[in-house]
């Protein structure tokens, strides 16, 4: 599913809200959660899942056209961990 589809079911099952006011909404979900992130933060959603962020350490790669060593430098990467009911509901 992308962006424009769940904002067109959203819309579908709330008809008192326009679908400008569902497409706000959904970005300020967004919005937050990757604001929340970019600061360290760790966002949950009881029974989906929770967002957080890990460090990956620096590595020594090889480019894979001509074999080179290259560094690779640290970075910080989103995780996401299932929740207990969005498990439970894929493995029914």
């Amino acid at each position: 599913m992308i962006k424009s589809e769940l904002v067109q079911k959203i819309a579908e099952k709330n008809s008192h809200l326009s679908h400008r006011e569902v497409e706000r909404l959904v970005s300020a979900i967004f919005d937050e959660i990757t604001n929340t992130l970019s600061a360290g933060g760790r966002v949950e959603l009881r029974g989906f899942g929770a967002f957080s962020v890990k460090s990956r350490p620096g590595r020594v790669g090889r480019n894979p056209r001509t074999g080179q060593k290259v560094e690779i430098s640290e970075k910080n990467v989103p995780y996401f961990k299932t929740g207990k009911l969005l498990k439970e509901r894929l493995n029914k």
